[in-house]
């Protein structure tokens, strides 16, 4: 009998970072065999082909992989979430969205979050935005960054709401970095476009330099370097000179 709740916490730790794990020492499932054990009848061979397939790139694997959203395992499920992250696509954009209305389950969620996030599929904006909003905790944190990997700017202005609301300093952090890369998208587009969303999102992140968290306040100063707009870097200049000052005392 598996103990779904410490194989869940063991599925979290292997995605705790997504976008940025190590290569794998060990070779790699067969594919063609990891295909075949997605029909299994056995939980285990489902959930272990799911798994592989979230190290796996093979199109073959996106319907079954679809199809087992609706497995009545939570751990299959979250292995097919993670696994279509890997494997982004627009036919899955639609089940992933419907998946994450019904989902009942944190975990899940987490992994629907974030596969949202690398199709980069204009459907998952306003799914993504009512994660961020009213999901839990863990969940909201997922959504910060996906809407940074979906590359919408009209996300804009829920991330900075966010950034400035939210109670839990890690969904900040997320608020910040995601707005970074919004906002350089923004101008990129578009060099002379400084309108009131871009200044609200700017005036955010100068605030979020005085966040009670230091990472909150780590990620700022990073995004608003990044950005490399002329006032956030003049008071990035100014902390900068009084924290220098309050040293020689």
């Amino acid at each position: 009998m598996i103990d779904e709740d410490i194989a869940l916490l063991d599925i979290e730790t292997s995605f705790a970072s997504p976008l940025d794990r190590p290569e794998e020492e060990l070779p790699r499932p067969d594919p063609d065999e990891m295909l075949a054990l997605l029909d299994s009848e056995s939980v285990l061979e489902r959930m272990q082909a799911a798994r592989a397939f979230c190290e796996l790139e093979d199109r073959r694997a996106i319907p079954h992989l679809i199809d087992l959203l609706q497995d009545d395992c939570t751990l299959v499920r979250v292995s097919a979430a993670y696994a279509l992250g890997r494997n982004p696509s627009t036919t899955a954009v639609l089940p992933l969205i419907a998946k994450l209305d019904q989902e009942w389950n944190g975990y899940v969620r987490k992994g629907i979050v974030w596969a949202l996030g690398t199709c980069k599929d204009r459907r998952a904006l306003a799914p993504l935005i009512s994660a961020l909003k009213y999901d839990i905790a863990a969940v909201r944190l997922w959504a910060a960054s996906a809407l940074g990997q979906l590359g919408d700017l009209s996300a804009i202005e829920s991330l900075t709401e966010t950034l400035q609301s939210d109670r839990i300093a890690a969904v900040r952090s997320n608020c910040a970095w995601s707005l970074g890369k919004l906002l350089r998208l923004r101008v990129a587009d578009a060099p002379h476009r400084r309108d009131d969303i871009y200044h609200d999102a700017l005036d955010a992140l100068i605030g979020a330099l005085e966040d009670d968290d230091l990472s909150v306040q780590d990620d700022a100063k990073i995004t608003i370097r990044k950005l490399g707009d002329p006032r956030g870097l003049r008071v990035l200049e100014q902390i900068e000179i009084e924290q220098g000052y309050c040293d020689l005392f």
